[in-house]
């Protein structure tokens, strides 16, 4: 008997050390010599991957913000609160008349795993703030005088919400959606209270690591697109458990049929139309355990059944060879690079165009406002920030780095006051900010800016049709090579 505990005793010692010996690497080991921006950008670098069974460790703990404080603005401009004392706001969207609607929301209980690793879970996110439960509740905020500051609030929506992120609105129907599902709702801007019972458009895949389901409305109103985040880093768990998800949903909103759209975004979240070209751009979060630098995560635009990807291949041609499931033939061939990094690990989310009528100043005229949500598995931290990524007049990025616009979210102890999470143009054309750990809405504006231009559409010439089609293998070869010159 004596034996047996003594072995017993050897066995959990070994467990300890190994116990605190992972921590140790975790909290300690690892750390980064790059600058966040060296892995942003239209030509980031892609450093070699450095696999990780235990994952660098870095938690900022939220201290939130007192009474006074603010982030930093940059300069030109002012940042003041909107709102605050609000539980856990991260998404939210702008409606005709001002109003703005504000997601309290967090991750669904099935998200969590069980187990140890359920418990390392929870205490890394009530560490940074991420871990009660979900409040599952819509809030309105009006600004009725249009000070900048809203003195009204009403609780909108509870019933039928489980996790709610998504929302867009348009032709008298309010679309929010669940992290299991896509809800329409009749409803015109002006109430105060959502009220009625919902239309599912789509089941979607439930829970997951990645839980939020962003979504953005064709100009018509008859295309609803959804954002499905991946359930695992790098499908861990196989590739059926990850079926519908890494991808881009199109619904059709008279009818409820839907087809993939994209494929290959491992977490695809803030969504927006180009004003230039009108074509959909989305903000996507990489893979981790490749090391401190990789990989980056990317703002990009989305062309009708484009593959990224995910979770074989990353940057266009980069094999992750952690990846032993059976990859589709000749995927590497059509996968397409991403038009914009973002820095690798600052955590991408919400994403709003400039266009016309914002008042942020001349610099900010024309580009994409992102929030970055800020890292967990990077040392030092990066992100915990909002920042502007100017664009051309052929709407396309420019060829510089990510301008800051908000920070002052991580402090010099190494803690955070709060953490940017999405973006909106309240109805004076400032920039709002949703903070979620800090219960915060920001707004951010440049005094005495007048509001900007609308964005001028990008206007190309179309190929001209072939008026004289030939068959090809009837053809000589001294024909064919004329015809290719005539084109």
């Amino acid at each position: 008997m004596r034996s047996i505990l003594i072995k017993a005793l050897v066995v959990l010692a070994v467990l300890l050390v190994v116990l605190v010996g992972a921590i140790a690497w975790a909290q300690f080991s690892n750390s980064s010599d790059l600058p966040s921006d060296a892995t942003a950008g239209k030509d980031p670098t892609l450093v070699d991957p450095d696999p990780q069974w235990i994952p660098s460790v870095s938690l900022p703990k939220t201290i939130g913000w007192a009474e006074g404080e603010k982030p930093v603005a940059a300069k030109g401009l002012s940042v003041s609160r909107f709102a605050d004392k609000l539980d856990h706001p991260r998404t939210m969207i702008t409606l005709p008349n001002g109003d703005v609607l504000v997601a309290e929301t967090n991750a669904p209980a099935a998200s969590k795993p069980g187990g140890i690793t359920g418990a390392v879970m929870t205490w890394m996110m009530d560490r940074v703030g991420a871990g009660a439960p979900s409040p599952d509740k819509i809030v309105l905020l009006r600004d009725e005088d249009g000070d900048g500051k809203a003195e009204q609030r009403f609780d909108f929506r509870t019933a039928d919400m489980h996790s709610p992120s998504g929302m867009a609105y348009g032709n008298g129907k309010l679309y929010i959606a669940n992290h299991d599902a896509v809800l329409e709702f009749s409803f015109e801007a002006g109430a105060t209270k959502l009220e009625g019972a919902p239309k599912k458009l789509m089941d979607l895949p439930p829970a997951g690591n990645h839980w939020m389901r962003n979504l953005l409305l064709s100009e018509d109103g008859l295309h609803l697109y959804v954002a499905v985040g991946s359930a695992t880093n790098i499908a861990d768990n196989g590739m059926e458990e990850e079926a519908g998800r890494a991808a881009i949903w199109e619904i059709d909103t008279d009818t409820g049929h839907r087809r993939q759209f994209a494929a290959g975004m491992r977490n695809p979240n803030g969504m927006a139309w180009n004003p230039s070209t009108e074509e959909m751009w989305a903000t996507v979060q990489e893979r981790d355990m490749l090391g401190p630098d990789l990989v980056p995560d990317y703002f990009t635009n989305v062309p009708v059944g484009v593959q990224y990807g995910w979770p074989w291949i990353y940057w266009k041609n980069v094999y992750d060879d952690r990846v032993s499931w059976p990859m589709q033939y000749g995927m590497g061939d059509y996968t397409r690079k991403p038009e914009y990094a973002m820095g690798a690990h600052t955590a991408v989310l919400g994403m709003v165009f400039s266009n016309g009528g914002n008042i942020m100043g001349s610099q900010f005229a024309n580009g994409a406002f992102i929030a970055r949500h800020g890292s967990w598995n990077r040392r030092p931290a990066v992100g915990y920030d909002v920042v502007f990524i100017p664009f051309d007049a052929n709407g396309n990025p420019k060829d510089a780095k990510p301008v800051r616009v908000l920070t002052g979210f991580l402090d010099k102890e190494g803690s955070t006051h709060g953490r940017p999470t999405w973006v909106s143009w309240d109805k004076t054309g400032a920039l709002l900010v949703s903070d979620d750990t800090a219960g915060v809405i920001w707004r951010v504006m440049a005094p005495g800016a007048k509001p900007s231009k609308a964005i001028k559409r990008v206007e190309t010439d179309h190929l001209e049709p072939q008026t004289d089609l030939k068959d090809p293998t009837q053809l000589t070869p001294e024909a064919l090579l004329g015809g290719m010159m005539d084109n």
